[in-house]
């Protein structure tokens, strides 16, 4: 046992606080995820059981599964947990809830309950925090209107919280992201950087309450906006990235994309991040993974793109067509691949 277990495990209730959650996870949020390169790689070849009532499975590596139940009901599933993305316990729990409700929200449903997905080292943090966590997660899926009815829980080496959850849309409203058509507005409805300023919070332990709010905050309004639009493509921008989702997005509906750098909304204190080098490797493997894909104009940087494939914990949501209030940074065209201008 290292020196930080022994010191955790000495800790009393009231010290609690006191713990660096990110010092016990190698990674943080959604930049934890398996690069998306290598993922699709493992998961090829793989089909589940298709039929007639699937609506949305695997093929288009969609936000959640959608399954008809009756013709005008649609269920949705999905599944979402990441390590310790902040040092407090209740914003990491309120983080992980809003992530893993978005994507019932990027595919256009309303969540209709949801279980606890944890992993705990026990006998090295105080079950307080694991507490703390909890309470983090339910406070938003009320906020949501879903209710929380249990989970699984299990002994793990490095901590973990998540949900799975379980939606439901009108299966002719569904957002998809294999149904995007050309010549169309690309809106998204949060500011990117957070990865940036959650891998400085992690070396430095300074707190940016912005990007904690945001990520905290639901994507229930700009679904319903865009349910209400007729939008019939989005998505929601996480571990992959800005670039890396809207690629699946494209690719997926065999179209491209457009996008305007000097509109794409930036959280505050994202550029100091990115200038003083506090990119994950994952960000670094997210634009690996576009790059072949991307054409650039002369003035985008290497900075400018890797801020674009910033990874992400629970980000906006990236919908092709334009909703009222939120910015429009690009737009469709018939052809493949993404430019950055």
């Amino acid at each position: 046992m290292n020196e930080a277990q022994t010191s955790v495990q000495q800790l009393d209730r009231g010290a609690v606080g006191a713990v660096r959650l990110t010092d016990y996870a190698h990674g943080g949020g959604c930049a934890c995820k398996i690069p998306p390169g290598e993922l699709e790689d493992a998961v090829r070849g793989l089909i589940g059981q298709p039929g007639a009532e699937v609506l949305v499975g695997l093929d288009s590596g969609d936000d959640a599964a959608a399954v008809l139940v009756r013709e005008d009901l649609a269920v949705l599933t999905t599944a979402d947990f990441f390590t310790p993305v902040v040092n407090d316990a209740f914003d990491w729990g309120r983080i992980a809830a809003a992530n893993a409700l978005s994507d019932i929200y990027a595919m256009g449903g309303k969540p209709v309950t949801a279980i606890n997905l944890v992993g705990w080292p026990r006998g090295v943090l105080p079950m307080e925090l694991m507490t703390e966590v909890l309470r983090g997660g339910l406070s938003v899926a009320s906020e949501a209107g879903c209710p929380v009815l249990g989970g699984h829980s299990i002994d793990d080496p490095e901590p973990k919280y998540g949900m799975a959850v379980t939606g439901v849309a009108h299966p002719e409203r569904l957002l998809r992201n294999d149904a995007a058509r050309p010549g169309l507005p690309i809106t998204l409805t949060k500011p990117i950087g957070v990865g940036l300023l959650n891998n400085r919070h992690k070396t430095t332990g300074e707190v940016f309450a912005e990007a904690i709010e945001t990520m905290a905050g639901l994507n229930r309004d700009a679904s319903e906006a865009a349910v209400a639009a007729g939008v019939r493509a989005a998505t929601d921008v996480t571990g992959f990235g800005l670039l890396g989702h809207l690629y699946k997005m494209v690719r997926a509906s065999d179209v491209g994309a457009v996008i305007d750098l000097n509109a794409v909304p930036v959280i505050d204190g994202a550029a100091e991040a990115l200038r003083d080098g506090f990119v994950s490797g994952g960000t670094r493997r997210n634009l690996d993974w576009v790059r072949p894909h991307l054409d650039t104009s002369s003035g985008v940087t290497e900075d400018d793109l890797l801020l674009l494939a910033d990874a992400q914990t629970s980000g906006g949501l990236l919908v092709v067509g334009e909703l009222p209030g939120y910015p429009v940074i690009g737009h469709t065209i018939a052809g493949s691949g993404i430019a950055v201008r």
